[in-house]
């Protein structure tokens, strides 16, 4: 009979080491108080007792300084502040998604509503789209017939697209990069609901100054007459 294989349990990893308290190996820092006050140079201990009699942390913030930089502060509070700031930016550096659509000067009205709305469908998506019109042989010679192109489609789509680079030749194409603006992506519905709460509020106010005329024709009854 074989013998049992033994399996050991891994090592405990250690603490982590942070500069943080009793982990400070510096016998002496500078040190800052909790708003900021330059508390100047302390040995460790001093420092402790400062942090310990205010309930808080001692945390080096500028390790290779001489003496390092000591803080006072909320270290929990701190670390929890510092993991917000990252999450939120993080959130802010999304890639750009950028689409492509890519046009003939000689388009077809057909096949220019077609690529119209694959232009406006990414715009609702809040996706930016670069816009190429490819010129062949002797279309080159006529740029002209491409940027007017360009400029039929940025006015027809400019509800929900501005554009953000204009026309540019390059070589044998014209490039346009449209960005979507603030309506696109609404939908029809949010549209409508928003024109009714408008007319509501400009109904309310017709209101409010119906209601203050009596008050108005009260204090001067002679135009009234003349009326």
């Amino acid at each position: 009979m074989r013998p049992r294989r033994r399996f050991t349990a891994d090592p405990p990893r250690p603490p982590r080491n942070e500069a943080l308290n009793e982990n400070i190996r510096a016998s002496r820092v500078r040190l800052i108080g909790e708003d900021g006050s330059q508390l100047g140079i302390k040995t460790k201990d001093e420092a402790l007792d400062i942090a310990r009699d205010h309930d808080l942390d001692l945390v080096v913030v500028a390790q290779q300084a001489d003496p390092p930089v000591a803080r006072i502060m909320d270290h929990g509070k701190y670390r929890y502040e510092q993991e917000q700031k990252a999450k939120l930016a993080r959130k802010h550096q999304s890639q750009v998604n950028v689409k492509e659509i890519k046009f003939r000067p000689k388009i077809g009205i057909h096949d220019y509503n077609t690529k119209k709305g694959h232009v406006e469908r990414f715009l609702n998506q809040r996706a930016k789209v670069k816009v190429t019109i490819m010129f062949r042989g002797r279309e080159t010679t006529h740029p002209e017939r491409g940027r007017d192109l360009l400029i039929r489609l940025a006015e027809d789509v400019k509800e929900i697209g501005q554009v953000e680079q204009q026309p540019l030749l390059d070589g044998r194409n014209m490039t346009m990069l449209l960005g979507p603006t603030k309506n696109a992506g609404v939908t029809k519905t949010d549209a409508e609901d928003q024109e009714t709460e408008r007319r509501e509020e400009a109904v309310q106010g017709d209101r409010n100054g119906q209601a203050d005329a009596p008050a108005s024709n009260e204090e001067s009854p002679a135009r009234e007459e003349v009326g």
